[in-house]
């Protein structure tokens, strides 16, 4: 797990394309998970931030896209949803053109962050917007950015099906106990 952690902040620090062909199925899959357990942990850290920032009234949660989503769906069309169409989508979206870019060797640092960034952004709209929710708007999407950073390391290392199962593990990961034991 370790090398893992020292692979993606050594690719952070450089995000460069590099596509890992000769890497095992195997070796694939646990990269897969590895990732998805450093994501769990960055991405509930930060999300922390959400509930501190709500205790001071600074913003409602109450009011987040999910709440909505609960309350309308059934748990087999949350779990549709959230777990295969959005991942599959937002991977094609977001991470599948970014290997369009090799050729820009000079650019493609910045063109990878802003992938990343711009991933994050499109989830303020999880968010009913107020002034508060704009100010705040680099805090609460972090996990997000955070998190499309590391779908995009898998991208462009061990391919795009590999972005897919993390985003797809990942969304499920933290649904499913929600749909299983309890409320949001």
């Amino acid at each position: 797990m370790t090398d893992t952690v020292k692979d993606i902040l050594q690719f952070l620090k450089k995000p460069e394309c590099g596509f890992k062909e000769n890497i095992s199925i195997n070796k694939k899959l646990f990269l897969v998970f590895h990732s998805l357990i450093i994501s769990v942990i960055i991405c509930v850290s930060l999300a922390s931030l959400h509930f501190i920032l709500e205790y001071f009234n600074l913003i409602d949660m109450s009011k987040h896209a999910t709440i909505d989503l609960f309350e309308k769906y059934s748990k087999i069309i949350i779990l549709l949803l959230v777990s295969i169409i959005a991942p599959v989508f937002e991977e094609l979206i977001f991470r599948a053109p970014i290997t369009l870019f090799c050729n820009y060797r000079k650019h493609f640092k910045l063109i990878f962050y802003g992938f990343a960034i711009l991933f994050g952004y499109v989830h303020i709209t999880n968010f009913e917007f107020t002034t508060n929710i704009i100010l705040l708007s680099p805090i609460l999407v972090l996990p997000q950015i955070m998190l499309g950073l590391i779908l995009g390391f898998l991208r462009v290392k061990i391919g795009l099906i590999y972005a897919i199962l993390l985003h797809a593990l990942y969304n499920g990961m933290l649904t499913l106990p929600v749909l299983l034991f309890g409320e949001l």
